[in-house]
């Protein structure tokens, strides 16, 4: 999982099969103390998410497809699988 904040929305007119009714994100990479790290990338929203919200990400296929509950034929990269409310981090460890 990917530690993200969500930064924008994309808007399409045209959407390839299985996104049609799906709602597609901006997500930067964040670290635990909220620092941007690595580049944006694009990610299926499941969980109502919205711009500066913290959010979960999973990137990676087999479990994207899973979460959505698609076929294996749905392609899909990354999906929102949580908004995260706090983050408690000990950057001792």
């Amino acid at each position: 999982m990917i530690l993200a904040k969500v930064t924008g929305n994309v808007v399409s007119t045209i959407k390839a099969p299985g996104y049609e009714s799906r709602k597609v994100l901006i997500v930067q990479p964040v670290t635990p103390g909220g620092e941007p790290c690595g580049k944006s990338f694009l990610a299926v929203d499941t969980v109502q998410a919205g711009p500066g919200d913290t959010v979960l990400v999973m990137e990676e296929g087999g479990s994207a497809r899973w979460i959505l509950g698609e076929p294996e034929t749905f392609t899909v990269k990354s999906v929102i699988a949580g908004i995260v409310d706090e983050i408690h981090h000990d950057s001792n460890l």
